[in-house]
């Protein structure tokens, strides 16, 4: 298995961090909020931890700290102006904060080095540091599903008028759900900074938030393996069928529509439900056993 990994170790870590965004990205699915923004947040998280470090000299924990805290901040604004929004007005207006996120990176040449971006950074992240981050993301995030203000986000989600009778409050619940979201999506888009050797505005345009809504659409909104599973399938695919990399954003979009048409739960929640239910039958059969 190690020597598997080694082999494969770069693959591993771009696994890693799309598993991180895709969590970013589940938080505010699961709240019920159709939101693109994680790319924004991982934009914003990957230029401040760059400029940090090329124009300040920071150390790498401190460009890492300062990315998720801008993502938070960010994601708090962003929850403004969306709480007045609901269902595709809220994923139009979080695509166009994603455009003029990009299209600053693009003419603020000065600052981020416009289409080319910021080149020749030092490799300051590796496996490890991406290993733990998600793992403590990971956590973060059952921890958040299986507390109160899950159920609360499961609530919203499900019924806002009625979670709103039960004294949910959909504004403060929104707001949380995309902090935490700008946190997660601002530290990975801080951790692939200084793994990448470079930033560009095109790591987190429309190909990045097609990327980022498939992880979570394919594996599954509501488990902790999810995401887990769609972020794999979306590394491997290509790794897999390399002649067509070029295409993969196509790829990405197809399997987004045949996902959605037969497993509208996700492949694995759909594959978890249908185990439960097999498990459930079992104890019907034969009471005695677990």
């Amino acid at each position: 298995m190690m020597e598997f990994l080694r082999s494969n170790q770069p693959v591993f870590d771009f696994f890693l961090l799309a598993l991180g965004f895709a969590y970013s990205q589940q938080i505010v699915l699961r709240c019920g909020v159709f939101s693109l923004a994680t790319a924004a947040f991982a934009a914003l998280g990957a230029y401040a931890s760059a400029l940090l470090l090329t124009r300040f000299g920071l150390p790498a924990y401190l460009d890492i700290a300062a990315a998720l805290l801008i993502g938070a901040l960010a994601g708090w604004l962003v929850s403004v102006p969306l709480a007045h929004l609901r269902g595709v007005y809220q994923a139009i207006a979080t695509l166009g904060l994603v455009e003029v996120i990009v299209s600053l990176a693009l003419y603020a040449e000065p600052l981020t080095g416009g289409a080319v971006g910021l080149n020749s950074l030092p490799k300051l992240v590796g496996t490890p540091t991406l290993l733990v981050a998600v793992l403590v993301t990971g956590y973060l995030v059952h921890a958040v599903s299986g507390s109160g203000l899950g159920r609360s986000f499961d609530a919203l989600r499900q019924d806002e008028m009625v979670a709103a009778s039960l004294g949910v409050s959909s504004r403060k619940n929104h707001a949380l759900a995309f902090v935490l979201s700008g946190a997660i999506g601002g530290l990975f888009g801080g951790l692939q900074a200084l793994y990448a050797y470079s930033v560009q505005p095109t790591q987190f345009g429309f190909a990045f938030m097609v990327a980022s809504l498939t992880a979570i659409i394919l594996g599954g909104r509501r488990s902790l393996l999810g995401p887990a599973i769609g972020a794999a399938i979306l590394t491997l695919l290509p790794e897999l069928a390399r002649p067509l990399a070029e295409y993969r954003p196509l790829v990405n979009g197809v399997i987004l529509i045949l996902v959605v048409v037969f497993l509208p739960q996700g492949a694995g929640d759909t594959l978890f439900a249908a185990l439960r239910q097999r498990r459930a039958r079992r104890r019907a059969v034969n009471p005695g056993t677990v």
